[in-house]
């Protein structure tokens, strides 16, 4: 089984749908505008974005993803990117904002922060304060035809560790992370962006703009 440096495992990916990401996203942007996508796995809401009549540079760090992701692609860590140009918008999905490794968010941040135009917008997926105080194990649903659940939630402070359980065509997957809960204001002052406005009723998808000196 082919897993990523992060623990994805990459067969789950290719069989995971959009989940109305896309749509978020292009609900947020002018027609036609050119999204950088930080981190986009095999290309599921690649794909779809770029049916809606995006443009899309795709960035991920493992090859074995971007095998799977139709259209242009750079394979590089993300707060090591700098690709000398800007866009309409870059996106940040799959609660990667999160990460526990504050050095890790400020480089993300900071790659998007660089590759944003001046009226370019940030769009961000993030676990919101009370996705902490209310996430349990057990919890789960369906992605197409991927059974997702959680178990082991464990909270220590602002970082919450859990395993997510996939399950798919006779078999399963299992991938660990940890979480970290953000002061979202302070986080962005600190990247020289600002808050613009949440994209969905559940406070999980905002916008960002350029701050003070864009």
């Amino acid at each position: 089984m082919e897993v990523t440096a992060d623990g994805c495992p990459v067969e789950v990916y290719e069989l995971l749908p959009a989940a109305g990401e896309p749509e978020i996203v292009h609900a947020a942007l002018p027609p036609g505008a050119s999204i950088l996508e930080l981190g986009c796995g095999a290309g599921r809401v690649t794909h779809a974005l770029l049916a809606l009549g995006h443009p899309v540079v795709a960035v991920d760090d493992s090859p074995a993803m971007l095998a799977h992701v139709r259209g242009s692609t750079v394979c590089a860590r993300i707060g090591e990117l700098d690709l000398g140009r800007t866009f309409d918008a870059v996106l940040l999905g799959s609660h990667l904002i999160n990460t526990a490794v504050d050095a890790d968010r400020r480089a993300m941040l900071a790659s998007a922060r660089r590759h944003l135009g001046p009226s370019g917008r940030l769009i961000v997926e993030w676990h919101p304060p009370s996705w902490f105080d209310s996430v349990a194990s057990g919890q789960g649903g369906w992605l197409g035809e991927v059974s997702v659940s959680l178990a082991d939630v464990v909270r220590d402070g602002d970082l919450l560790s859990a395993t997510v359980r996939y399950a798919a065509r006779g078999k399963r997957w299992d991938q660990e992370f940890t979480c970290r809960r953000l002061e979202l204001e302070t986080v962005l002052t600190s990247a020289d962006l600002a808050f613009d406005r949440w994209l969905s009723a559940d406070r999980t998808w905002f916008t960002a703009l350029p701050g003070s000196r864009g």
